[in-house]
């Protein structure tokens, strides 16, 4: 009987085992992954590059030399091999990687690759993206590039949305690591959701809390003042005096103007 544990690692190993393959034969192509279907027929190969041409060949010649290759070492029946382009390279970390790959091998100053490719990236519309180079540039002592633009998450659950994508490049000065980080656009969208207040349960707080409600608009919180009438020295007489904050100020003086008397005589 066929471990059904031993049959899926030995089915992962393959297919990791073809991807790298690939990654070797296609990587000025600018290979960047490979799907493996099984159907009724044999197997179903989806590969995925910038330059499909590369990959096709003159009259499909490489594709045929691909596919016995992978009936012939990786033991697939029958496979039928497809080829499409990638959407957007600038938005793939490996293709970028393979990219700067290819640029430092011709000979290009390492910060001229590295800010043209951050460039790329954030016009393709990304929402951040990280380049770092390790190793021997110019000099004996070895020295360590990264670059970062726009916003790209390093820690936490949105870290794991990145596209990380890890290469080298051997030169003569010695071996120069690539790392490309990418965040993608409306990748990771964090759910946020809004609830309205509970009006009886924020009545209930206030209440607790000895919390009055704010004045609305349109009216005032001081109770409306009513003329207050003081005794004068003949009894026949009396006087009003406005209440406070009813008379009017000139904004032109720097002092209030005094409460305004009234002598009102009384009716007999």
């Amino acid at each position: 009987m066929v471990d059904t544990a031993k049959q899926f690692v030995a089915e992962s190993k393959r297919r990791l085992m073809i991807d790298e393959r690939l990654e070797t034969l296609y990587r000025k192509a600018g290979y960047e992954r490979v799907f493996i279907t099984k159907v009724p027929l044999g197997h179903q190969i989806t590969i995925y590059a910038e330059k499909p041409g590369i990959i096709i060949g003159k009259k499909g010649a490489s594709i045929r030399d691909v596919s016995a290759l992978l009936e012939q070492e990786y033991k697939l029946e029958n496979p039928q091999i497809e080829v499409r382009p990638v959407e957007v390279p600038e938005l793939s970390s490996k293709v970028m990687a393979y990219r700067m790959r290819l640029y430092l091998e011709r000979g290009l100053a390492h910060k001229r690759i590295v800010f043209s490719t951050l460039d790329a990236v954030m016009r393709a519309g990304a929402d951040g993206t990280e380049v770092s180079l390790r190793g021997k540039f110019t000099t004996e002592r070895s020295r360590f590039v990264k670059l970062r633009k726009g916003q790209i998450h390093q820690s936490g659950d949105p870290a794991n949305y990145n596209d990380v994508a890890v290469t080298n490049v051997l030169l003569k000065p010695g071996i120069i690591g690539i790392k490309v980080k990418i965040a993608k656009p409306a990748v990771f969208k964090p759910q946020l959701t809004i609830h309205e207040p509970n009006p009886a349960m924020l009545s209930a707080l206030r209440k607790e809390k000895g919390l009055t409600l704010p004045p609305q608009e349109g009216t005032t919180s001081e109770p409306t003042a009513e003329p207050t009438v003081l005794p004068s020295a003949d009894a026949s007489e009396g006087v009003i005096v406005a209440p406070e904050g009813r008379h009017s100020v000139d904004s032109t003086s720097a002092e209030p103007e005094e409460p305004q008397t009234y002598q009102v005589a009384e009716q007999k």
